[in-house]
């Protein structure tokens, strides 16, 4: 079955602008004037819309928007006395539900971004509550979720991670990073992969709403995948994904077999291209609106500090080495500049030690850079994920990141032309749940440093902004790229997949999929 998609403006990056595509199944078959004198089985005027590759969303976590969703929802909420509201009504629907878990919050509305576990005892006291911040590195937890974790004044902070406490010494209902979390998360139920296939199904939903094809979920945890085998198995999986093990300091060499036992799994799917296991996630920080990620020189708030440096050189080292021998891409997380400088220092010090391969590097978020590490990215072959939609000033950088690290610092973060001009190739994940899945809102907040519709107009930073041009390559062509996927995805061109965007003044209008249309509007 062939189809003509003509009368239309297709971009695609590195091409010239072109007004026809003809699909055959699944893939393209030719494009401009080559489309246009082939036979076509049917054609579908679009009606001098725009057109694009369908995005790549190069740093996510789906498995956590599809469990957030299950829970209270409480994104966006600028209230406390709302977000209560949400929780009691949640607890309130569902009363057999032994853990009421949700998110996301925006710290900002208390300050420092400090929960006191008696606010959600007014609303819920007889089962544990737990909410996710935004940045998904901090929880606000009732009284009984404290209880049941066995966690009091003499439990002492975990490696890498923090307990918010009052005067004397008792936890007051805030945790801080994966290891802090876990205290109270491990005593939960926990997840199963019935649940966690069905978070699949809903990520998968939400994204190809938007226009999204393929993905990346930057912290998946054994289990996790199990779960996106049954879904691909199943036939479910309609999104292509890559998955990034998560790696941490004490349990990376025991989670190393069996992270190959699952990636050969994998390898042995029937459709090989849906699910790829190929990456390793590492946290060498926290978050700077929590006060946890690791800088050079000591918090504004807290001189005694320089935030959390989660592995050490020399572990870390090893770690990266043993991965990227068996080519395994290397996947960090890194927001503080000091953290940035352990990224790099790594990276450098593996490729010394192990042969050359085509191993593509990537340092997540890298929100601050010092100067002299802006060329180690190009030099490095390191690719820059940056998270478009935090390119502006924002009410967490205005009330809780600014305090903690200054203006000076604070506004040295999302150094996106200074990295161009380095030479430096960059890629854009949107980091869900953490921020909006939706590209459309994310494209033109790097391109003017402002986001209108959070009603913000003060350009933050405009030196630093990039070209229209150049978001939606990064959202495309370099994320495909950066995925391994750049042959099948992220240009429109012969013989690729073919996944496109319809749009309108920036608004989605359709999104086809393998030829299939979605009927799918930003609006819906």
């Amino acid at each position: 079955m062939r189809t003509l998609y003509t009368n239309a403006r297709f971009w695609s990056a590195g091409q010239e602008i072109f007004h026809d595509l003809l699909v055959e199944d699944t893939r393209i078959l030719a494009t401009g004037n080559d489309a246009k004198n082939l036979v076509a089985d049917s054609i579908v005027d679009l009606e001098d819309c725009f057109v694009i590759p369908a995005f790549i969303d190069g740093h996510a976590h789906p498995i956590f928007a599809g469990r957030e969703a299950a829970g209270p929802r409480i994104n966006g909420i600028t209230s406390l006395d709302e977000i209560k509201l949400r929780v009691k009504e949640f607890a309130d629907a569902h009363p057999k539900l032994s853990w009421i878990i949700g998110g996301a919050y925006e710290a900002a509305i208390a300050e420092g971004g400090n929960c006191d576990s008696a606010w959600l005892d007014e609303v819920v006291s007889d089962r544990p509550v737990v909410l996710h911040a935004v940045d998904h590195h901090t929880i606000w937890v009732n009284s009984k979720a404290l209880e049941l974790a066995g966690v009091s004044a003499l439990t002492p902070n975990p490696q890498g991670g923090t307990i918010a406490r009052r005067l004397d010494g008792s936890p007051q209902g805030t945790f801080r990073e994966p290891s802090a979390i876990a205290l109270v998360l491990d005593a939960s139920p926990g997840n199963t992969i019935e649940s966690d296939i069905e978070a699949i199904k809903y990520a998968c939903a939400q994204y190809l709403k938007v226009g999204v094809t393929s993905a990346i979920d930057s912290w998946c945890e054994k289990e996790m995948a199990r779960a996106y085998i049954a879904t691909a198995k199943n036939g479910d999986l309609s999104v292509a994904f890559n998955l990034s093990f998560l790696a941490t300091p004490t349990t990376w060499k025991s989670d190393l077999k069996e992270f190959n036992e699952i990636r050969r799994e994998i390898e042995d799917l029937k459709n090989p291209e849906i699910l790829k296991a190929n990456s390793v996630k590492f946290l060498l920080d926290g978050a700077l609106s929590a006060g946890t990620a690791h800088l050079i020189d000591a918090y504004d708030d807290n001189p005694a500090s320089q935030g959390i440096q989660i592995w050490d050189e020399d572990e870390l080292l090893n770690a990266l080495t043993e991965f990227d021998s068996l080519e395994y891409q290397v996947h960090l997380h890194a927001i503080g500049d000091a953290a940035v400088k352990q990224a790099l220092d790594g990276i450098q010090a593996m490729q010394w030690i192990n042969p050359r391969w085509d191993r593509r590097p990537v340092i997540v978020h890298a929100q601050l850079i010092s100067d002299e590490d802006l060329g180690r990215f190009e030099q490095l072959g390191v690719i820059a994920n940056i998270q478009p939609l935090w390119c502006y000033m924002d009410s967490m950088n205005k009330e809780l990141i600014e305090p903690r690290i200054g203006a000076a610092r604070n506004n040295r973060q999302y150094r996106l032309r200074s990295l161009l001009d380095a030479g430096a190739t960059i890629a854009f994940g949107s980091d869900w749940p953490v921020t909006s899945h939706v590209p459309v809102e994310a494209l033109m907040v790097p391109v003017l440093r402002t986001n209108a519709s959070a009603g913000n107009s003060q350009p933050w930073n405009i030196e630093q902004a990039i070209t229209f041009e150049e978001s939606l390559t990064f959202y495309t062509k370099n994320a495909a790229y950066q995925m391994f996927r750049e042959y099948e995805r992220g240009t429109l061109e012969a013989g690729k997949v073919a996944d496109f965007v319809v749009l309108k003044d920036l608004e989605i209008l359709d999104v086809v999929v393998s030829g299939i249309s979605q009927s799918s509007k930003a609006s819906e």
